[in-house]
C-alpha cells in the first residue's frame, strides 16, 4: 500500500457500529419485489431492483422466488427452462450465478445471505427464459416473482457521514 493511502486510511474516522451485529448505525433498509409474466424465450425480465445511492455501500440479506407452479405444489421446485440471476452492476452475483430451481421460496421466510455490495451498486433479481414454452394467451401466462432485501450505509471513505432526513 502506498504511504499516502495508508496515512489517509489511518486518519479516517471509523463509523459508529452496532455493538451486537457490527452494522453501521446509519444503515437503512431496502426491499423491492415484483411479479411478472414469464418472459418470451431468449428474453429476461427484472423482478426486483435497487440502486445504492452514490457513496453508499451495502449488503444483500435476503432474496425470494415465486412461480405459480410452485405455489400450487411446493414439491415443484425445479424451474425447467428458467434461469434466476441476482446481478450487481449487470454482473452475476456470486454464488447465485445460475439457479434453475426455487432456492428461497416466496412467503416461507427465506434463508439469510450476507453478500457485500460495492459502493453505488445496482442490484437486480431477474429471471431469464432459456427454453420454457410460453402460452401466447396473456391471461394464461405463468407468473414469476422475486424479492430482494438488504441494508445500505454511507461509505466513510468519502468523509464524515452526511445525515439524510427522510
Amino acid at each position: 500500500m502506498h504511504r499516502h493511502v495508508a496515512k489517509s486510511l489511518g486518519t479516517m474516522k471509523s463509523p459508529a457500529l452496532c455493538t451486537i451485529c457490527g452494522i453501521p448505525l446509519d444503515s437503512e433498509h431496502f426491499d423491492d419485489s415484483g411479479v411478472a409474466p414469464v418472459p418470451d424465450v431468449g428474453e429476461q425480465v427484472p423482478l426486483a431492483r435497487f440502486e445504492l445511492p452514490p457513496q453508499y455501500c451495502g449488503v444483500l440479506e435476503y432474496f425470494s422466488q415465486f412461480t405459480v407452479e410452485h405455489a400450487r405444489d411446493s414439491s415443484k421446485i425445479e424451474t425447467p427452462g428458467l434461469q434466476w440471476l441476482i446481478l450487481s452492476n449487470n454482473r452475476p452475483l456470486y454464488p447465485y450465478l445460475n439457479l434453475d430451481r426455487i432456492v428461497n421460496p416466496w412467503g416461507y421466510g427465506s434463508f439469510q445471505v450476507s453478500i457485500r455490495l460495492d459502493e453505488n451498486a445496482t442490484v437486480e433479481f431477474v429471471v431469464r427464459n432459456i427454453n420454457r414454452p410460453v402460452d401466447p394467451d396473456e391471461t394464461k401466462r405463468e407468473r414469476v416473482g422475486g424479492r430482494i432485501v438488504g441494508r445500505y450505509w454511507y461509505n466513510t471513505a468519502y468523509g464524515d457521514v452526511a445525515w439524510r432526513r427522510s
